[in-house]
């Protein structure tokens, strides 16, 4: 998991010098306004229903979530799309937000993929199968990065950055449905039949947790951390909104390849180990001191020499977003150390708790 996070990350990596010499902060301060309006109608769109697809002991019951998150999610962002497509332009006046008015409409069908990326991801951690996700992860970062550069020679434009951006949505889901396909057996795929299955509205109710606890916690943390994006692209415009994107995206890089490779290993485990009866205290110190010893040393590097180095990995005119690194880096430090805990709390039934803390800290 970790190594094909990775090389998907690398690969983003190895392309930016290219993409930010071809598109600019102003191209960049519209994709972070977008992928910003996105992370926070993404845990709207199933409830976070497919998190829950780890946790039943029996499969039957595992598909039984895949198919409640799947109809949850089209109906939602069939209901969201209908909004945007009758408001779109009140919306985007209310947010402040008139440069992408014309793209919101990708909001909801970026959504809807999405949440069949995550019901698939979620499936494939359930049956352990990390490699596929991660050669999957590299194929689709690959790919993506390679459509950007082609396409920044021809139309260098945040639009061309929108566009690209919802079509990995719908690569990543594709390419985990199929290769999930060629792996397994009939018998042990998603879409294999269901037997002795409860009704979805059972399911729904068991996991409750997530829709009422989870889904409110993670928007209310989305919508803390698309702020500064929106902010900025309403007070100051899309250019000032571009260097903190590329700051927040470039320091994300590392914190993605531990946090992610982290949080759904150590989610697996967490899960067996309580469904066993096993204290997951033990597992949860280690992980967390694990996770902040690896994670100190790039970041502290930021911290320290953050404009330099931004001025000569992506070009002089992304100085000032090497100064907002310097911050960045400081905060998605103690984030990445927190991932194990986060990991482990819909193990232990502690959502309405972490819900609470989460709103203590946003209204703070």
């Amino acid at each position: 998991m970790a190594s094909g996070t990775a090389g998907a990350q690398a690969i983003t990596l190895a392309f930016s010098p290219v993409i930010t010499r071809l598109y600019g902060p102003e191209a960049f301060g519209l994709l972070g306004t977008f992928t910003a309006i996105l992370s926070v109608a993404i845990p709207i769109a199933a409830l976070t229903y497919p998190i829950a697809i780890v946790l039943p002991k029996e499969d039957n019951n595992a598909r039984g979530l895949t198919r409640l998150s799947l109809y949850l999610a089209l109906m939602i962002s069939l209901l969201v799309g209908g909004v945007f497509l009758v408001g779109d332009q009140a919306l985007a006046k209310l947010l402040r937000v008139e440069a992408i008015s014309a793209y919101l409409l990708l909001i909801p069908v970026a959504m809807f993929l999405d949440s069949l990326r995550q019901i698939m991801e979620q499936w494939l951690i359930r049956k352990k199968q990390f490699k596929i996700s991660a050669r999957v992860a590299v194929s689709q970062s690959l790919i993506v990065n390679l459509s950007k550069t082609g396409v920044g020679f021809v139309h260098p434009s945040g639009a061309a950055l929108i566009v690209l951006t919802t079509l990995g949505h719908a690569l990543f889901a594709a390419q985990l449905w199929l290769a999930e396909r060629r792996w397994a057996a009939p018998d042990e795929r998603i879409s294999a039949p269901v037997k002795d299955k409860q009704s979805l509205r059972a399911l729904a109710h068991r996991h409750r947790d997530f829709p009422l606890y989870r889904a409110p916690q993670i928007t209310v943390n989305a919508i803390s951390q698309a702020a500064p994006v929106l902010l900025l692209a309403s007070f100051f415009g899309a250019t000032v909104a571009g260097f903190y994107t590329l700051s927040r995206t470039a320091i994300s890089a590392p914190a993605h390849l531990l946090g992610n490779s982290v949080g759904n290993v150590f989610f697996a485990q967490i899960a067996e180990a309580v469904n066993e009866g096993r204290n997951p205290i033990p597992y949860l110190h280690r992980a967390t001191a694990g996770a902040f010893a690896v994670a100190l040393l790039p970041f502290l590097t930021i911290i320290i020499w953050g404009g330099p180095i931004f001025a000569f990995v992506f070009g002089v005119q992304w100085y000032e977003a090497g100064v907002y690194a310097q911050w960045v880096a400081v905060w998605l430090l103690f984030s990445l150390a927190a991932r194990p805990v986060i990991a482990t709390i819909p193990v232990v039934n502690m959502q309405g708790y972490f819900l609470a803390v989460e709103m203590v800290f946003y209204c703070a």
